[in-house]
């Protein structure tokens, strides 16, 4: 399968090409610090805001309705108590929406959180006895959340007093944890859902990749990095029509997504955390750029040179290169330009007869380049789906929208080797790590429940 990009992309990226030193004044690092599985130096010292991944997909089992989800805080032991993982209550944690193509939010769903700890000073247990339910008085520590839906019409709550579900404590302490997750789904005006509590970190990936990437010889693959770890999740489903344009799904279709942190301080709320694709702060943006990016909107992307450089002149290929003998694009890499900060606008042979049009999830209104990772609401979902996504021909895959169980690091590793033109995958070229080892559920919120709940449980 080939995948032609369209060149004309970078015509759009021209004034921000052009640009010189002085657009290092947006990248001043004093606004915030960053996320996305330590990528970044400041947010070592602050899990609690650090956002690991964004995924978002038309519903497998709902195909009217388009899932939501992100998580936070990385690399959760599953028995770390007893102050097991809990969000932060002076953050506000968003989902964000652009469905005209202008970089900038035009719906958010916000969530803000407060603690009900009834520990006091008599024990040090997160429960003193089984617990059986989310309002089971064995539950000493919960946390609630107020769920807002922010658009530039005003702000509509959702979810005024709802509950998350529980750090999994142990098959003792909560003997059919299954239940308890079920109990935090709630439902929504409109008919939608939301969901807010613990997972198992999906997103499955060798993270030897930064040592030289896999050993300067391929032979440091095959293990699942994050296997066994969890996360903390926050999701909504909601019918494609609250999302597009006008409510128009057929005539607006695509939209971008991404997610951010809003840390209080004495200054106000600041953005901390930003995150659309995957993999774009780890690996495409520079040492020196990290903590600034997350702090940037994505409507400013484009004005910041150096950041349109490290897409249209990126690093790793030379890298695959340098130590593979794999050759480099030639550069500017439009192709990369589409899949990070225009969408993809053009499709030949199998995407074009399967769209019948000329875009897979380009705006078609008034784009401006930005990084988020960007859904076409009309894509039906896979019956058999590929992890290798657009790639393998699978076209509601990354990098349209991204699914639980797309293997976005194989993805774009060979997107970062010219696949996306070349229409030819690089066999070597994979950390060999091909799926998360516990299977995406069936229903809302998708995600598997954390590691360490009985098998009997799933």
């Amino acid at each position: 399968m080939e995948l032609r990009i369209n060149r004309r992309a970078l015509i759009g990226l021209g004034v921000a090409a052009a640009l010189t030193a002085s657009s290092f004044a947006l990248l001043r690092t004093d606004a915030g610090t960053a996320s996305s599985h330590r990528e970044a130096p400041m947010i070592a010292g602050d899990p609690r805001n650090d956002n690991t991944d964004v995924y978002a997909f038309v519903s497998p089992d709902r195909a009217d309705t388009v899932t939501l989800l992100a998580n936070w805080i990385p690399f959760q032991e599953p028995n770390g108590g007893p102050n097991f993982y809990s969000f932060d209550t002076r953050s506000r944690y968003n989902i964000k929406i652009d469905n005209d193509g202008d970089a900038r939010p035009d719906i958010t769903y916000q969530w803000t959180f407060r603690d009900e700890d009834r520990r006091g000073t008599s024990t040090f247990l997160y429960n003193n006895g089984p617990v059986t339910s989310l309002d089971d008085e064995n539950l000493l520590f919960r946390q609630r959340y107020t769920l807002k839906r922010i658009t530039r019409h005003g702000v509509r709550t959702l979810v005024s007093d709802g509950v998350v579900a529980p750090g999994n404590v142990g098959p003792a302490s909560m003997p059919d944890y299954a239940t308890l997750r079920a109990q935090a789904i709630h439902g929504l005006p409109g008919g939608g859902k939301a969901f807010a509590g613990q997972a198992d970190e999906a997103f499955f990936l060798d993270l030897r990749v930064f040592d030289l990437l896999y050993g300067g010889n391929l032979s440091e693959v095959g293990q699942d990095t994050t296997k066994g770890y969890n996360v903390s999740s926050l999701a909504v489903q909601v019918p494609a029509a609250d999302l597009a344009l006008r409510g128009d799904v057929r005539r607006n279709p695509v939209i971008g997504i991404w997610s951010t942190t809003d840390k209080w301080s004495p200054h106000g709320y600041t953005q901390v955390s930003r995150l659309g694709n995957p993999l774009v702060n780890e690996v495409v943006a520079s040492a020196g750029l990290k903590d600034a990016f997350n702090a940037l909107p994505p409507a400013k992307d484009a004005d910041v040179a150096a950041l349109v450089k490290r897409v249209t002149d990126p690093e790793v290929p030379k890298l695959l290169e340098a130590l593979y003998g794999i050759k480099a694009p030639a550069t500017p890499r439009a192709d990369l330009v589409e899949i990070f900060l225009t969408g993809v606008a053009k499709g030949n042979g199998p995407i074009a007869a399967d769209l019948n049009s000329q875009t897979l999830n380009k705006d078609a209104g008034r784009l401006r380049p930005a990084e988020m990772l960007r859904l076409n609401m009309t894509v039906a979902p896979a019956k058999d789906p590929n992890r290798l996504g657009v790639l393998a021909g699978d076209l509601q895959g990354f990098p349209n929208g991204r699914r639980l169980g797309d293997d976005v690091v194989d993805i774009e590793l060979q997107a970062l080797a010219g696949a996306a033109t070349s229409g030819k995958l690089v066999a070597a070229l994979t950390d060999k790590v091909d799926r998360n080892d516990k299977p995406a559920l069936r229903s809302f919120p998708y995600i598997p429940l954390p590691s360490g709940v009985a098998v009997n449980q799933r």
